[in-house]
């Protein structure tokens, strides 16, 4: 077969290499490979840690892990105190309304209870004169040896329940010992041996009071003890 002038020679003679020395080329990363088609060699990287030295993926979240776990720990204690804070303030704030909803209930029901009161002494204050009219009719008859007519009687002893049961109470009865915040002394009858204090002798107008009020104070005549 004859050689063709104007193709370009193939094979060792287009290198000039002597015959059957391996030729290489150069790789397109910049190294060189053997004829057999190894890969080419790397060049040297300064710049990259060794093995030894380059921390792995594991050791990488395992310190991660621990960095996060104290961190959530503190916060964790934190929080709990927060929470702690919180509930103690709630508790407080809830004793302290239930203390001023109990004082106010208190004070509700006493001013209830005063207007009550207030209301029937301004309703009870008027009968108290004719209360008194009935006590000088049942002196006055007593005195002549004879009993109220059935009839007044039994309007009297009526008129009588109706005030006790709204809670107006008669007072004052001949041997009480003398009370100035009760009594309205009169006049003093003088000594008495058979008393130690000061003490009611007779009755000119009962007293009235309710409950702790009194509406109007006995108008009462006294005697004083021997020794005074």
């Amino acid at each position: 077969m004859t050689d063709r002038p104007d193709e370009p020679a193939t094979g060792p003679e287009a290198y000039d290499l002597p015959e059957g020395e391996p030729t290489a080329a150069p790789s397109p990363e910049g190294g060189f490979g053997d004829v057999a088609g190894e890969a080419p060699v790397q060049p040297f990287d300064t710049a990259r840690p060794s093995p030894a030295q380059e921390p792995t993926e594991v050791e990488e979240q395992v310190a991660g892990d621990a960095v996060a776990g104290d961190g959530d720990g503190d916060t964790e204690e934190d929080d709990l105190a927060a929470m702690k804070g919180s509930l103690a303030d709630l508790t407080n704030d809830l004793q302290r309304l239930q203390a001023e909803y109990a004082n106010y209930r208190k004070r509700v029901d006493r001013d209830r209870q005063l207007v009550a009161e207030t209301a029937a002494y301004k309703a009870l204050t008027p009968v108290v004169e004719v209360l008194d009219t009935i006590d000088r009719a049942k002196d006055s008859a007593r005195s002549m040896g004879s009993e109220l007519d059935d009839g007044f009687k039994a309007v009297a002893d009526q008129l009588e329940r109706v005030v006790a049961a709204a809670g107006l109470v008669r007072f004052g009865e001949p041997g009480d010992a003398f009370d100035p915040t009760l009594h309205e002394a009169l006049s003093h009858l003088g000594t008495d041996a058979e008393v130690e204090v000061t003490t009611v002798k007779h009755v000119a107008k009962g007293g009235y009071r309710m409950g702790d009020r009194v509406v109007r104070a006995a108008q009462v005549l006294v005697v004083d003890p021997a020794d005074a």
